[in-house]
């Protein structure tokens, strides 16, 4: 019972800085990480789930490559993985961090060189899908994203 007087205070304040920083990187809060969330607060372990969070602030918003990059980089080894849902959360980051439909067909193009067809046709459908979202049919404008 340690972390549970001392957890629930700062509890409200990390989940909404946990929260916002998944806002500013996607545009929303994917709901493993509010999963990832209720099951910390509820077993006291908000601290632990902080420090993975420090972990990846540090890798993903502090990385020497920038946002756009780091999100298609993470949008390639997702789709080499066969792993829709979080490569489609990656695309959407990099639109959002200024990456064109072209970018993420480019990816895709380099996804079939290392892991085949599947990778490729699962990221022409998620470039398909996020043009059909935005209703955009120029490429070039990744503002739309936004």
């Amino acid at each position: 019972m340690t972390g549970d007087s001392a957890g629930s205070r700062p509890a409200a304040s990390g989940d909404d800085r946990i929260r916002a920083r998944y806002v500013e990187l996607t545009g929303s809060v994917p709901p493993a990480i509010e999963t990832r969330l209720a099951v910390a607060v509820r077993t006291g372990r908000l601290a632990a789930v902080g420090a993975v969070e420090a972990l990846r602030d540090e890798l993903i918003m502090a990385n020497p490559l920038g946002r756009r990059t780091g999100q298609l980089v993470h949008y390639a080894q997702l789709i080499a993985l066969a792993r829709p849902g979080p490569a489609r959360l990656h695309a959407r980051a990099a639109r959002l961090a200024g990456a064109t439909f072209e970018d993420l067909v480019g990816v895709a193009e380099l996804a079939l060189i290392t892991a085949g067809m599947p990778a490729y046709s699962l990221g022409v459908e998620i470039v398909s899908e996020l043009i059909a979202e935005e209703g955009s049919s120029d490429g070039d404008d990744a503002s739309a994203a936004g």
